[in-house]
Order: C-alpha cells, then structure tokens, then sequence
C-alpha cells in the first residue's frame, strides 16, 4: 500500500531496501540516509511495513547518485537541486490552474529566476572543477620538466 492508502498497479514493480540501492549501486545505509535527508520518499510500503521503490525512486537514486558519484555535488547541493526541481513542478501546475496574467507572469519570473540562481550554483562547480584540473595539469607539467631534467644530466 502507498502512503495514501493507495495501492500501485499490480504491472509495478516494487522492490525493498536492498533490491532497490543494489540495482543503483548504493547501500541500503545509503539509501535510509537520502530519506532521513528528504532526498527521497518510498513509494510505498509493505504489509510488514518494509519500504518499496518503484522506478521512479530507482531514477531519483540514480540522478543522486551520478550527482554525488560524478559531479561531486554535496548532499546539500543535491537537495537544493532536487528542490528547485520540485518547485518548478508545482509551479508548472499553478500556471497551468490560473487565467490570470499577472500570476502567470509571477510564477514565469520565479521560474527564470530559480533557473538562475541554479545555473550559478553549476558554474560555481564548474569553476571549481576546472581549478582541480588546472592545479593536476601543472603538477603534471612539473613533474614532465623534472623528468626531462634528469634525462639531460643522466648519463646514457
């Protein structure tokens, strides 16, 4: 049952705690801590009260993970991220439920502005990514010169 008391289609496919971070490439531990954090909330849950994933918590737990994984991005930055998102799914709804223009040019205006403030926070990874590349490849450098200076005074 969902935590609406709703049950998910029978074609659903509902997995527990270790099915679910296994398939993803997390542990269970992993996973109990994104829901402590509000990064994520079961699907639904058993008779005997054990959490269930469907496929969509299995793409949240991915898009957290390559987040983390591969872009580096702190928890804190994920939730914001993820909130932005969700935000802008509710907007999106509130638009769609008004007429009226000036509410509509207040929630666009919001939106652009969520946009923004989200591009900054990539840029500002970007930014600090780069450095890290930029300070490794001059460490490499310095290690290419010293290696060449050696060859220069070593005897063959």
């Amino acid at each position: 049952m969902t935590d609406a008391g709703v049950r998910p289609a029978e074609s659903t496919r509902l997995l527990r705690i270790h099915e679910a971070a296994a398939e993803v490439g997390l542990t269970a531990r992993s996973v109990r801590y994104y829901e402590e954090l509000g990064l994520l909330k079961p699907a639904a849950r058993s008779e005997g009260d054990y959490r269930l994933y469907d496929e969509s918590d299995l793409e949240r737990l991915r898009f957290i993970k390559g987040l983390r994984d591969d872009a580096g991005f702190s928890l804190a930055e994920i939730s914001q991220l993820l909130e932005d998102e969700a935000a802008r799914e509710r907007d999106h709804v509130a638009y769609h439920a008004t007429a009226d223009p000036r509410e509509r040019l207040r929630i666009l205006r919001d939106r652009v502005a969520s946009f923004e403030q989200q591009t900054q926070t990539l840029r500002t990874k970007i930014g600090r990514l780069q450095a890290m590349v930029d300070e490794t490849e001059a460490r490499r450098q310095r290690s290419l010169a010293r290696i060449a200076e050696i060859e220069r005074q070593a005897p063959e």
